[in-house]
């Protein structure tokens, strides 16, 4: 609509409202991409925004469905795994959730990967059953195992490319060819190793979820979720998120995009470190066991070396018992008390107390995570101070179990 800040007739209240919320023209492509905050976007007729909110034209109408910058976000990362269309959303646990209930029914059954995150797990048996969804859940590294799941009839095969917080390596193309074999469409939650390491749509997967609060943001002050995958799939989840309201915000769209700028240098580093602190690691008697792809040692080395660009920033080691765990991040100085990953600063947890606090110890043990496994995201600090943090850790850890 036409400026009514010089039109004298107009009341100043009216004048002011209107003249404060007109975008002034710019001709000229800006470096970064805008801001867009903004809950609502007029369009030129009633009936182009009819159509737009019946997605019968392309455009935006209102934020909680879609906005430009949330959008430029998806597409961006969809372009980064090889995707046809992405869509961003509020968290990772919401893109989850988005790709998931997209795909499935009352009487369905999902097959999952055992050692699986604790809060999707908690989705799986604790909110999705409520609606009548069941899920099975296996070594994805036993084959057979997962055929016979499949057998049994599923709809949709969820992975983690690596584990969370075990570390191991799924072989992706081996998995999607059981899968698709069987009917079942295949979910892949890539966060760990992020579109930098793996693409998991290039070996077949159908959706692939990264929490982009992890490397894709990487710096610990945004929280936010993608989704990526064929265009009828994504439209799904589209349709979905209109209902549930879980659409990313614009300024935190904006973080993730400036984080993807440094992905790739970043992750290099944190791989890096990763393979120097898990190489210290494996020389240590209060270690019990180190699983990091990029070791030798990894029981899923070859299958990392195949498809992996790096070992990435994750690693995970066993110290035998909580005390010592325990013991073990108390005498950390350099990772700050907290259960993320995937930021500049180096992040340490005890799985079992935290982030997969929901598990049982029935469920951890079926999942193998040991009472004494402490995670760790590499951040870029210098490799001699982690080690020498580290080092002082497992000292620490060693007083507190008697010999």
């Amino acid at each position: 609509m036409a400026d009514p800040s010089d039109r004298p007739a107009y009341g100043f209240g009216t004048r002011a409202i209107h003249a404060a919320s007109t975008p002034a023209p710019v001709d000229q492509i800006p470096q970064s991409i805008p801001i867009y905050q903004s809950a609502t976007f007029s369009a030129s007729d009633s009936a182009e925004l009819g159509d737009i909110l019946s997605d019968r034209e392309r455009g935006f109408a209102y934020a909680r469905i879609d906005n430009p910058t949330a959008h430029a976000m998806a597409t961006v990362v969809a372009g980064l795994e090889g995707a046809e269309a992405g869509f961003a959303m509020g968290s990772g646990m919401a893109a989850i959730h988005g790709a998931v209930v997209s795909l499935v029914s009352a009487g369905d059954r999902i097959v999952s990967t055992n050692a699986v995150y604790g809060s999707t797990r908690n989705l799986f048996t604790h909110v999705l059953a409520r609606f009548g969804v069941t899920t099975t859940f296996v070594d994805p590294t036993d084959h057979a195992a997962v055929e016979a799941a499949l057998a049994a009839g599923a709809r949709v095969l969820y992975l983690e490319t690596i584990s969370n917080p075990t570390i191991v390596v799924a072989d992706l193309p081996a998995l999607v060819e059981l899968a698709h074999r069987h009917g079942t469409l295949v979910v892949v939650d890539n966060t760990f190793a992020s579109p930098y390491l793996f693409r998991p749509l290039d070996h077949g997967a159908d959706l692939v979820i990264e929490s982009a609060t992890k490397w894709l943001g990487g710096h610990s002050d945004v929280i936010a979720g993608v989704v990526s995958g064929r265009q009828e799939l994504i439209d799904g989840v589209r349709a979905l998120e209109t209902d549930i309201g879980a659409i990313v915000a614009p300024f935190s769209a904006f973080l993730v995009l400036r984080g993807i700028q440094t992905l790739h240098v970043r992750m290099d580093r944190h791989s890096q470190s990763a393979l120097t602190m898990a190489r210290f690691l494996e020389g240590q008697d209060a270690v019990r066991a180190v699983y990091y792809p990029g070791l030798a040692s990894h029981p899923q080395a070859l299958v990392a070396q195949r498809l992996l660009r790096a070992g990435g920033g994750m690693l995970a080691f066993d110290l035998g018992d909580r005390r010592a765990a325990s013991a073990f991040l108390d005498a950390l100085r350099l990772p700050p008390r907290t259960a993320s990953l995937g930021a500049v600063q180096t992040m340490a947890v005890h799985p079992p107390s935290t982030t997969h606090r929901q598990f049982s110890d029935a469920e951890l043990a079926e999942a193998g995570i040991p009472p004494g496994l402490v995670r760790v995201s590499v951040g870029l600090e210098d490799a001699e101070d982690l080690i020498a943090d580290v080092a002082a850790g497992l000292a620490a850890a060693r007083s507190a179990v008697p010999a």
